[in-house]
């Protein structure tokens, strides 16, 4: 089968269109014949080899996918249902293997490549939003990166909540897109303090912050909260771990949370996909939608990556075999 492989860590011209041998799935597994594959910032970070704890080369990246089932004996799926959701490693190729317990239903009407976004982006930010960030309605949650996967997600799912979204972005265009998906006040942080600018517009702060940047970006969120508030800490897109002084955590009674999809779901597998019902549903009403900013062809994954790395990309980015 076609597949894309990392034989060194690099740069983008690291992944090769390679022939593989199709993956054989074990007890409790499935083989996906993959449709299309969504790219998330965390392939990009194991490429480099700048993930903890990520493979080693050789290996086929790509954590999410939808498809259609080509095996399943011996678990609950039957072959030709159309599924998406986590494959851990191995999603940028013709087919990969997945646990049944990570996988579900594609909602009705939904397209493979629009489905691809799905698991990654949704899971992450409902997860970091309610289930990890505790938001309540009429709640201020700044969303860092609105315009990217896990922001346009984060910023719908907030806005329907009845939250007071703030979200940062670089370019006019992006914060168009996160103002028309639901963010009461979009920011331009090549252009303002994001820290003075809230405490401009809201005096207390704030009660909720979605970081996947870290850095600056993070010691700044800190400083924006309000009395109680939390930072859900979810990557490190910069490059650079961000670090806070203790007490500016206990006097100001707030809180750091740390959150990771994948031991997540390894660690309390029905706390992250409690989140799936109510997502399914937000698509099927038509409530939420996936954001879908380009696909490429699967041999064209150097280009895909590319163009995430440079800022060029909106919404989500996706593979297509």
């Amino acid at each position: 089968m076609n597949a894309i492989r990392i034989e060194e860590f690099g740069d983008s011209d690291a992944l090769e269109a390679s022939e593989i041998d199709r993956p054989e799935p074990g007890a409790g597994e499935v083989l996906l014949d993959v449709r299309a594959a969504g790219i998330n910032f965390a392939d990009i970070m194991q490429r480099r080899g700048e993930y903890p704890g990520g493979p080693q080369p050789p290996f086929t990246p790509g954590m999410e996918a939808a498809g259609v089932v080509s095996e399943a004996e011996g678990t609950g799926l039957e072959e030709g249902d159309r599924v998406v959701g986590l494959v851990g490693r191995g999603g940028y190729a013709e087919y990969a293997v997945a646990d049944e317990g990570a996988l579900f239903p594609i909602p009705e009407g939904m397209g493979f490549e629009e489905a691809a976004g799905f698991p990654v982006q949704y899971i992450t930010a409902h997860n970091c939003l309610f289930e990890w960030g505790g938001l309540e309605e009429g709640e201020r949650v700044l969303i860092h990166a609105a315009a990217g996967g896990v922001g346009t997600a984060a910023v719908q799912l907030a806005s329907r909540a009845g939250a007071e979204v703030f979200g940062t972005a670089s370019t006019g265009e992006k914060l168009d897109l996160a103002a028309e998906l639901g963010c009461d006040h979009p920011i331009n942080y090549t252009e303002t303090d994001v820290a003075t600018e809230v405490e401009e517009i809201t005096e207390e702060g704030l009660d909720l912050v979605l970081d996947g940047v870290g850095g600056e970006s993070f010691e700044r969120s800190v400083e924006a909260l309000a009395p109680f508030g939390r930072v859900v800490t979810y990557g490190v897109a910069s490059g650079k771990p961000g670090r806070v002084e203790t007490p500016t955590l206990f006097f100001g009674n707030n809180s750091v949370i740390g959150y990771h999809l994948g031991r997540a779901s390894q660690q309390a597998p029905e706390r992250v996909f409690e989140a799936v019902p109510d997502l399914t549903e937000g698509f099927a009403s038509g409530e939420l939608e996936v954001v879908v900013g380009e696909t490429f062809d699967l041999e064209d994954a150097a280009e895909a990556h590319a163009s995430i790395e440079n800022r060029e990309s909106r919404g989500k980015v996706v593979l297509v075999p």
